[in-house]
């Protein structure tokens, strides 16, 4: 199995329990990858989580949540997501998704379609603080109507 990819520790443990069972003999088995180096949370987290801000431009709440859905130890997240975007500056990630995103829409924008580019940098992991001032700092992204304002997405999207 770790052939094909690495795994968390608690993430192997419980494929292995999967497919054999509750025995001791997967308990031994975990052991000696540690001991081995095989298995090792801090340098997973820390791999994957640089992998996932590198290369598919993830923010840092979305990597959090990757790595808890991989069962890494919580003690490891927060200092693997550091590690992450001292390589790779969380608001140039963000600048980059946006002007990716920007390529593939019509301007000018309606309202609909800022809440909805807004919501999709959300749901990339970004902060709400950081997306509102990129979007602002853009006066391509001004919306076309003026019945609901910036503020009022900045409202809905926290």
């Amino acid at each position: 199995m770790l052939a094909r990819r690495p795994y968390s520790i608690a993430e192997l443990r419980r494929a292995l329990r999967r497919k054999f069972g509750a025995h001791a003999a997967v308990q031994d088995a975990i052991a000696r990858l540690r001991e081995l180096g095989y298995l090792d949370d801090k340098k997973f987290a820390e791999h994957y989580a640089a992998s996932l801000a590198r290369n598919r431009a993830l923010g840092s709440w979305r990597i959090r949540r990757e790595l808890k859905a991989k069962l890494v130890n919580y003690r490891f997240i927060d200092p693997a997501v550091k590690v992450a975007f001292e390589e790779t500056d969380e608001r140039e990630l963000l600048e980059r998704v946006l002007e990716r995103k920007l390529r593939t829409l019509r301007l000018p924008l309606s309202q609909s379609k800022l809440h909805s580019l807004c919501q999709s940098l959300l749901r990339r992991g970004f902060r709400s603080d950081d997306i509102m001032k990129a979007v602002r700092a853009r006066p391509e992204l001004k919306p076309v109507a003026d019945d609901a304002s910036v503020e009022d997405l900045e409202e809905q999207g926290t």
